[in-house]
């Protein structure tokens, strides 16, 4: 049985979890809280361990991982730009993150119902969610403070 298909998923996965370090990065040094600035930060340290572990996961299988992110994870770095630029803080970088949580959330889903992927793969997929479940769950918390501020 070929591994071309989890190959393939995981380096989707790869691919827009190094999109979401690389926003949690960029996002940190758009703040102005320095509390928001620790937690990105620390929040994208956590996400570069869920790339490590798929990227081992892909070389098992044989893969070549993705070590770069997406056209699509720049633009939406550049609209977060934007956004701050015009007024909107703090919150607007948050906006810009749940959105960019929801999309990954929805990845990992996608994948972890994919019953063409091995057993073994998917442990490691579930594995690398557990930092996704953390990050949306954080976003979200942060989301409904500003909400209630």
């Amino acid at each position: 049985m070929s591994n071309n298909h989890a190959i393939s998923k995981l380096d989707d996965l790869i691919t827009t979890l190094i999109d979401s370090v690389k926003g949690y990065e960029h996002s940190a040094d758009k703040v102005k809280s320095p509390e928001y600035q620790i937690l990105f930060r620390d929040l994208a340290t956590e996400r570069t361990k869920a790339v490590d572990l798929l990227q081992d996961r892909s070389r098992t299988l044989g893969g070549k991982p993705n070590a770069f992110g997406s056209m699509a994870g720049t633009v939406h770095r550049r609209m977060e730009d934007i956004f701050v630029a015009l007024g909107g803080g703090d919150k607007a970088v948050i906006q810009a993150i749940d959105r960019g949580e929801d999309y990954l959330r929805e990845e990992f889903e996608r994948v972890l119902k994919d019953e063409a992927i091995d057993v073994e793969t998917q442990a490691v997929v579930r594995q690398a969610h557990e930092s996704v479940a953390h990050g949306h769950m954080v976003v979200n918390g942060l989301k409904d403070q500003l909400a209630t501020a």
